[in-house]
């Protein structure tokens, strides 16, 4: 809140009372921000070093050079994500000018690749004083696409138009991104993810694919790209999950998966809770839980205020979880499964 001095003229003691409380809540409340911000980039941060800990500092058990781990994509994925979130969250907060932000060079795709030009011009190319602009020139920015078997690159043409009159340039606006000034297309993306997770392809394999293809992209780049995508897509993530707590019937269950614990230099048992809605809800979907436990706390974590007929099996951290639900009753579907239910 900005006060001009005239603007507290003529206003009574009391008046100017209520003024400087309404500017010391405002005050305090943009502290509280702050810290809370401060407090989120702290935490990441922190994440951020124990992950390159784990990844940097020596291991106890040392792996034949020929061997592949597969949880070293992970952690590389897990890096970039958090590198995402600090990024955004430090620029939120205090953004950078364009001088003090120094942008690391990358090397120019290469030369052989096939290319395909995308042109973005204005759609009027009359300036709003009435006289014609020139162009003067154009800012292009490659992107590199993939087919199965076949590398290809976008060449995004963006041509400057100028009014010698106004003196003003005139472009069309930037093409969103995933990644912001990434060489990767959404194709490219697209077929890393689905690779990963659909084909179960590790990173390491796909780097090989791709060197195969013509262009041998670094198993730390593609990492890269998982854990990037992974934070744009947390809001479709998040929409899924209270699509899905909107159904009366939801399935769950749990699986172990092997996760490494700082300082430990060994793995830890973490678990992966899967949940789908019933087998007759015309809504298709599953949204995974990763939580370092198999306590029932996650399940009723997950579920929050969410009240109906959950089926599982007869794995003791549900029964717990329904018993924080005083409001709920079990009935049992079969003699390994039950359901929780409403009492009404």
């Amino acid at each position: 809140m900005v006060l001009e001095p005239q603007s507290l003229e003529g206003l009574s003691a009391e008046q100017l009372r209520a003024v400087l409380h309404d500017v010391l809540q405002a005050a305090a409340a943009k502290d509280q921000a702050l810290a809370f911000k401060q407090a989120i980039i702290d935490k990441l941060t922190h994440e951020n070093a124990l992950l390159k800990r784990m990844k940097f500092s020596a291991q106890s058990e040392r792996f034949n050079p020929e061997q592949k781990s597969l949880l070293e994509d992970e952690i590389e994925a897990d890096l970039a994500a958090v590198a995402s979130e600090i990024d955004a969250l430090q620029a939120a907060q205090t953004p950078a000018s364009a001088e003090d932000k120094k942008v690391p060079k990358r090397l120019p795709l290469p030369a052989h690749l096939p290319r395909r030009e995308i042109r973005h011009e204005p759609d009027v190319t009359t300036c709003a004083c009435g006289c014609q602009m020139k162009r003067v020139g154009e800012d292009v920015a490659e992107k590199l696409d993939y087919v199965p078997g076949v590398f290809t690159v976008e060449r995004h043409i963006r041509g400057k138009w100028a009014c010698a009159k106004c003196e003003t340039i005139t472009q069309a606006p930037l093409a969103p991104h995933i990644i912001d000034k990434g060489i990767p297309t959404t194709g490219l993306l697209a077929q890393v993810l689905v690779a990963k997770y659909a084909d179960h392809l590790p990173l390491y394999r796909q780097e090989a694919i791709f060197a195969r293809a013509g262009l041998a992209i670094a198993r730390s780049t593609l990492a890269a790209w998982v854990g990037a995508c992974g934070v744009q897509l947390q809001p479709l993530v998040d929409a899924l999950k209270d699509e899905m707590l909107t159904h009366r019937v939801l399935h769950a269950d749990e699986t172990p998966v092997a996760m490494l614990k700082p300082g430990e230099g060994k793995t830890h048992r973490a678990y992966l809770w899967a949940y789908a809605p019933g087998a007759f809800e015309g809504m298709k979907a599953v949204v995974y839980d990763f939580c370092e436990s198999r306590s029932g706390e996650h399940a009723r974590r997950f579920l929050g205020e969410w009240r109906g007929g959950l089926v599982c099996d007869d794995f003791s951290g549900y029964v717990a979880a329904r018993d924080m639900w005083p409001s709920l009753g079990a009935r049992c579907c079969s003699p390994k499964r039950f359901a929780l239910a409403s009492s009404t």
